[in-house]
């Protein structure tokens, strides 16, 4: 299955943007959800974009998955980059160890249901 036909990257990528629009547009702002929601789901919208132009140039094409040492490096690297790096250099970025749990979750979520070559079911 093409990954932006997969339910399970439509879902983090809807929520995502729902989420913006209360909180850019609307100006709706719930505490934990607008700390940590968008973390939650940061690794399955960046890997899920990232696998399906994968799975465009790749020879595998839609068999193709990321390994999981794949997607660990995903996750360190968006980690040391959004916690470590940015808060060093902007106001605007905030270190916070929650949001590395929050990327771990979603990376989990990104390997079991949204990861999987053509002709797999994810199932919850």
């Amino acid at each position: 299955m093409s990954v932006i036909k997969n339910p399970y990257f439509i879902l983090p990528c809807l929520v995502f943007w729902i989420n913006q629009y209360l909180e850019r547009i609307e100006k709706i702002f719930l505490p934990y959800i607008h700390s940590y929601l968008d973390d939650l789901l940061a690794m399955p919208v960046i890997l899920g974009i990232t696998l399906q132009v994968y799975r465009w140039i790749h020879p595998s094409r839609s068999n193709f998955v990321f390994t999981k040492i794949q997607i660990v490096v995903a996750v360190v690297y968006i980690s040391l980059l959004f916690e470590v790096l940015l808060p060093l250099y902007s106001s605007t970025y905030i270190s916070d160890f929650l949001d590395v749990v929050c990327y771990v979750i979603g990376a989990v979520y990104f390997h079991k249901f949204i990861n999987v070559p053509h002709g797999s079911q994810a199932s919850l």
